[in-house]
């Protein structure tokens, strides 16, 4: 899929949405990506990851690793178009971790997938629980890149479905709220 592909699946979808959104990050924006609004179309989801898989189909990958919620979903369905396994981390009294006697041998080699990505504070959880249970971290693969290209994972490499780059604000600077325009909290917040 190209990236003019994707962002068309999101539109038609309703899963880019305009107003005065309060991120996981913490920061304020005039834009949000309901991703559950295009994954609840399991044919979609199922094309959105067949072209994330795409891109590592020579990479050896053995595992595909996402974060709950949204990440089961791509882990799942990107793990069944390259025929590997899929796990995924959760908190655990805040800290991300493998639960539920999910594992990795030493070298496995994972690819990350997640859904959203505004700072990549999440992804950077999960590329240190792989680290500290064993694995490699081949690289990380977004559905949506909304940084700016602003997000780094070190020596991961990552790619994206789609970027955007949207504008976020600390809440002290947001010209939303400066203009008392009402704020929309969705998703998981708070972390």
């Amino acid at each position: 899929m190209t990236e003019e592909e994707v962002k068309e699946l999101l539109i038609k979808t309703h899963a880019i949405m305009n107003g005065h959104f309060l991120l996981t990050s913490g920061l304020h924006s005039p834009h949000y990506v309901e991703k559950f609004n295009v994954l609840q179309h399991p044919r979609y989801t199922q094309q959105l990851c067949e072209a994330m898989a795409e891109k590592f189909k020579d990479a050896d990958i053995e595992t595909v690793v996402g974060p709950v919620t949204g990440g089961i979903l791509l882990a799942h369905e990107t793990g069944k178009a390259l025929g590997t396994r899929a796990i995924f981390t959760e908190r655990e009294n805040g800290k991300m971790t493998f639960r539920r006697g999910f594992s990795l041998h030493p070298g496995e080699r994972c690819l990350i997938v997640e859904d959203i990505v505004t700072t990549g504070g999440s992804i950077k959880e999960v590329i240190d629980v792989v680290r500290a249970h064993g694995g490699i971290p081949v690289a990380v693969s977004m559905l949506v890149d909304r940084s700016g290209g602003k997000v780094n994972f070190g020596d991961v490499p990552c790619t994206a479905l789609l970027h955007l780059d949207v504008e976020t604000y600390k809440p002290e600077e947001c010209p939303l709220c400066k203009q008392g325009i009402p704020m929309t909290k969705r998703g998981r917040t708070g972390k």
